[in-house]
């Protein structure tokens, strides 16, 4: 990494300009072209320097007041299948496997749900119980009661 990656990773801290074309803005605030910056950002993601771009909405600005991590016991065997279909699902904005806690904690398959309505987000959870069918044993939701700091890595220079 040299300078000038490490003047865009510093500069793209906070989010990307909110302009039309927000990679020519940035690329001429740091001096250089717009392919140069891009070809930065590619190989930075490709050696692993940065994992990815995205957009991190505030999901209660945009209406969205009743999001919950839906928590699932499936068979190991089925967490590929099951956790993929689960994760192609419009309203789930991620889906991961994590490890079990026994006997207290069962669950395997995480999944977020967002949702503007409580009815809504109940149907939700009941589409995500029938895609799973018999895979599932047992689930549970965690509710959100507020945004928590949504920020990585922060470097000064």
């Amino acid at each position: 990494m040299d300078s000038i990656d490490r003047t865009i990773i510093r500069a793209t801290q906070a989010g990307l300009p909110l302009t039309p074309e927000p990679y020519q803005t940035l690329a001429q605030q740091i001096g250089i072209s717009a392919d140069e910056l891009m070809q930065r950002l590619t190989h930075m993601q490709t050696t692993g320097i940065i994992r990815r771009i995205g957009a991190v909405p505030n999901h209660y600005k945009l209406g969205y007041r009743h999001n919950g991590m839906t928590v699932w016991d499936v068979a190991d065997a089925q967490m590929d299948n099951l956790g993929t279909q689960v994760g192609l699902l419009d309203f789930v904005s991620h889906c991961y496997h994590r490890p079990r806690h026994l006997p207290e904690w069962p669950y395997n398959l995480f999944a977020m749900i967002h949702s503007k309505t409580a009815a809504e987000a109940e149907q939700h959870i009941a589409d995500i119980a029938a895609l799973l069918g018999t895979h599932c044993r047992a689930h549970d939701v965690l509710y959100s009661t507020r945004i928590l700091k949504k920020t990585g890595l922060r470097i000064s220079q």
